[in-house]
Formats: C-alpha cells, sequence, structure tokens
C-alpha cells in the first residue's frame, strides 16, 4: 500500500482534482487542439497554442509561464537561473517573447513569402487597407471607457488588425500581463476569418454591389499608369517604404522593416535564394513552433479564468467585426464619388489575414458572379492591411510606450 501511494503521490491526478480551473484549461486547449486538426483552423498556430495549454495545466510538469510581478524576481534573473527554478517554458518565454523577438522574426518570414506584385499594380486599392483599420481605434476607445487602462485597450484593440504577430508584439510592448488572452482571441478570429467576414459582409452590402465585376469595370475605366519595369519597381518598393517608416514611425521598424527585408529577398532573385529558404522556412517555422508553445505556456487558470478575459475575447471580436465593415464603408464611400466602381468585398480585405482574407472574397465573388475573380484585387488591400496595422501599432506603442 505504501508503494501504492507513493505510485499515486507521483502522478497528477490528486492534483488535477484538487484545481477545476485547471480541468477547465485543459477543456479549452483540447478544444483548440480539436479545431486546428480537425477543422483545420490555423493549425500552424493553433495546434501549438493548445499544446501549450496543455502543458501549463498539467499539475506538476513546471511548464507554466510564471508574470513577473512584485512576488518574484524572475524578471532579474539569468536564463540559467530561470531555467533551473522555473523550467524551460519560463526561459523561453523571457528569451524570446519577453525580448519581442520573435514577432519580428514572423514578419521576416511573412515578407519572404508575400508578393507585392497585386498591391503595386492597383495602388488605389491599398487605401482600403488603411481604412480597415478603423476597428483598432474604435475599440481602443471603448475599452478606456468600460474600465481598461490605455495601454491595456491598445493591446486589445490591436486585435481588430488580424494580425496576431502585430498584436502579441503591441501587447508585449504595452501590456504583458494579457498576453495569453488577446493572443489566443487574435488567432482565434484570424482562424475563423472564413466565418466572419461573410457575416459582416451580409449585414453591410446588397447584391447589385457584390456582382460589381472588378475585370468590367479596368475594361471600362483602364489605368492611365503602366508599370514598365515591375521587377525594379519591386524591389525598389521594400528598401523606399522601410526608409519611409524608419523616418516616420520608428517603433513600427522593428515588424516593418523585417517584414519588408524579407520581401526584398524574394524579389531579388537567385542571388539571395538561400536567404530566402531560411527566412520562409527555417526561421519562420522555428519561430512559429516557439511562439505557439509559450504563449499556450501563460494561459493558466489563475491568469486566463477571470472576467477581464472574457471582455478581451468580446472585444475582440467587435475590433475585427468593425475593422472589416470600415474598409466595406470605404469602398461604399470611394463608389459614391467615382465611375470606376469597386467591389466592396475588396474593404472586407483591409485585414492583415493574409491571404486567408482574400480568398474568402474572391469565393463570395464568384458565388454571385462566376466569372468575377477578384483574387488580385483584394490582395492589393490585404496586403496594405499588413503594413497598416503594423505601423498603427508602431503608432500605439510610441505614444503609450
Amino acid at each position: 500500500m505504501e508503494i501504492l501511494r507513493k505510485i499515486y503521490d507521483m502522478t497528477a491526478f490528486g492534483e488535477i482534482a484538487d484545481q477545476p480551473g485547471a480541468l477547465l484549461m485543459l477543456a479549452i486547449g483540447f478544444f483548440l487542439l480539436y479545431l486546428g486538426i480537425q477543422k483545420r483552423y490555423e493549425p500552424l498556430l493553433l495546434v501549438p497554442i493548445a499544446f501549450g495549454i496543455l502543458l501549463a495545466n498539467f499539475p506538476g510538469g513546471n511548464m507554466a509561464v510564471i508574470p513577473a510581478d512584485e512576488t518574484n524576481n524572475i524578471a532579474h534573473l539569468t536564463l540559467l537561473e530561470i531555467a533551473k527554478d522555473y523550467g524551460i517554458m519560463n526561459m523561453l518565454y523571457y528569451t524570446l517573447i519577453k525580448t519581442g523577438l520573435l514577432p519580428p522574426l514572423i514578419f521576416l518570414g511573412v515578407g519572404a513569402m508575400t508578393d507585392f506584385g497585386p498591391m503595386l499594380r492597383n495602388l488605389r486599392l491599398a487605401f482600403f487597407g488603411a481604412a480597415a483599420q478603423i476597428g483598432i481605434f474604435t475599440v481602443l476607445l471603448s475599452s478606456v471607457l468600460l474600465g481598461f487602462s490605455l495601454k491595456e485597450a491598445a493591446s486589445l484593440g490591436i486585435i481588430g488588425g488580424a494580425d496576431g504577430p502585430t498584436a502579441i508584439y503591441t501587447t508585449i510592448m504595452l501590456a504583458p500581463h494579457l498576453l495569453g488572452p488577446i493572443a489566443i482571441a487574435a488567432y482565434s478570429y484570424m482562424a475563423l476569418v472564413p466565418v466572419i467576414i461573410p457575416w459582416v459582409v451580409r449585414l453591410t452590402t446588397n447584391e447589385k454591389e457584390l456582382k460589381i465585376n472588378m475585370k468590367e469595370q479596368d475594361k471600362l475605366h483602364p489605368n492611365k499608369t503602366k508599370i514598365k519595369n515591375l521587377r525594379a519597381v519591386k524591389i525598389a518598393f521594400p528598401i523606399v517604404l522601410a526608409t519611409v517608416v524608419s523616418l516616420l514611425v520608428p517603433s513600427a521598424v522593428p515588424l516593418v522593416g523585417l517584414l519588408l527585408f524579407g520581401n526584398l529577398l524574394k524579389e531579388i532573385g537567385s542571388d539571395t535564394n538561400r536567404l530566402l529558404q531560411a527566412a520562409s522556412e527555417t526561421i519562420m517555422n522555428s519561430a512559429t513552433i516557439f511562439l505557439g508553445l509559450t504563449i499556450g505556456g501563460t494561459m493558466t487558470a489563475v491568469t486566463f479564468l477571470n472576467p477581464q478575459t472574457l471582455m478581451i475575447v468580446v472585444g475582440g471580436f467587435l475590433a475585427f467585426a468593425i475593422s472589416i465593415a470600415g474598409g466595406i464603408f470605404a469602398v461604399k464611400i470611394y463608389n459614391l464619388f467615382s465611375a470606376k466602381k469597386i467591389n466592396p468585398l475588396i474593404g472586407a480585405t483591409g485585414l492583415s489575414a493574409v491571404p486567408m482574407a482574400s480568398r474568402v472574397a474572391n469565393d463570395i465573388a464568384l458565388r454571385y458572379d462566376s466569372s468575377n475573380h477578384i483574387l488580385q484585387y483584394a490582395m492589393s488591400s490585404n496586403i496594405s492591411g499588413v503594413i497598416g496595422s503594423a505601423v498603427a501599432a508602431g503608432v500605439l506603442i510610441s505614444f503609450l510606450s
């Protein structure tokens, strides 16, 4: 019996029974795994985050991230001391997340996999990516009225940019104690883009607007300016834009700068192909794994199960929906004054969820007109939304840090 008792004490069953909150967090982890594996909602991110939640909430594993506060000295310990006293998950968190390293590395990979060509060929459509950022600032102001601090409200509002790394980076800089719920809200809503965009489109548009054929509009009103050497423009663009952003919004450089550097590696071609592969595969994949696991590690019952988290989840959804609606209404206003009409679905893709938002918009357009392929047009707004949300994050960090 003594041996059996020791074996039982060695297991986590006794501690799990005493921690109902941990059981609920484990259920959330299993549910997110189901969404990532079975439903295939952003599996590259939801699967690591969900597994990180499981690791953090199994008692005795010492894999939960401990927030730095007045009761511990963890932020001032060396990496070896953190690993020894608090476990490897805390070492990874304070090395890779707390320093703000991983989100820019992910932007490097995103830039290496992104083609700015559609945006450069349709620059006027890029402005709708800026209009779609309205959800960020609407929810920011609303959150302040509900009692959040300005820094917390900014971290909540940035979910409206539909860009997980941007939301994480902003939260690290402004409200690190909210990192877990904000990361989950941001990536969950990104995964639900195929559900949220059609819902907002149904509420804000009509069939006549959704039947606007972009190629027919181009034939009726052809562009007067043609790009003669697109390759040269695509190489110059990241260099010029990085310079402009560095001068106007320096705090956005860690995100925008690495995004544009990754894109430059892609556009140069064979001369930088080895660097391109490293950025888009090795670095991107490694960063994604560690980002997901460490973010999941922050989501313990103590930090996640509280009313504030519920408000973040609701506020994040509103920011997301308002951003989509903002892009749509920007197109509607433009169409009032322009002979060349634009399909409102282009505005709906002003989010940073590239290329999922564009594919969803294209599917909706084809449902109303089988010849209306708007993918390349939607990418113009979609890609500019990536840049717009990163710049918006930089502005918020500059003002509130």
